[in-house]
């Protein structure tokens, strides 16, 4: 159900690489959590970088939208960077499982095999 891959990337590049395939894909870049300093200005110390964008293209938002409106709570799709064990990974749960473990409206896994071979290539691409 995960989708990771390791690069040799810092955090910092492979977030700006994120950002460039999702440009080149046809996804815009919603907003990107800083979960390490989030943590830390609650008072927690988290030892791992982490980054997690929060993805979009609106066409095929739309299209599960109107498969299964319930499912707004599942979007916008996520693609985290972060360290771990000394290694930058970029990774991301698979829409098509998520969303099958969730809905079982008509047509929603066409469009979510689209969505989950849409940011496969954006990770392939940053990483």
């Amino acid at each position: 159900m995960k989708y990771i891959v390791e690069t040799a990337k810092s955090v910092e590049q492979a977030v700006a690489d994120v950002e460039a395939a999702c440009k080149a894909n046809a996804f815009g870049v919603l907003y990107i959590h800083d979960l390490q300093q989030t943590m830390k200005n609650k008072g927690v110390d988290l030892a791992n970088e982490c980054k997690v964008l929060e993805i979009c293209n609106p066409h095929k938002a739309l299209a599960v939208l109107t498969a299964d409106m319930s499912l707004n709570m599942a979007l916008p799709c996520r693609i985290s960077v972060y360290s771990e064990n000394g290694q930058t990974k970029i990774g991301m749960i698979k829409p098509k499982a998520m969303l099958a473990a969730i809905s079982d409206a008509p047509g929603l896994i066409k469009v979510a095999e689209e969505v989950e071979e849409a940011t496969i290539a954006i990770i392939e691409q940053a990483k």
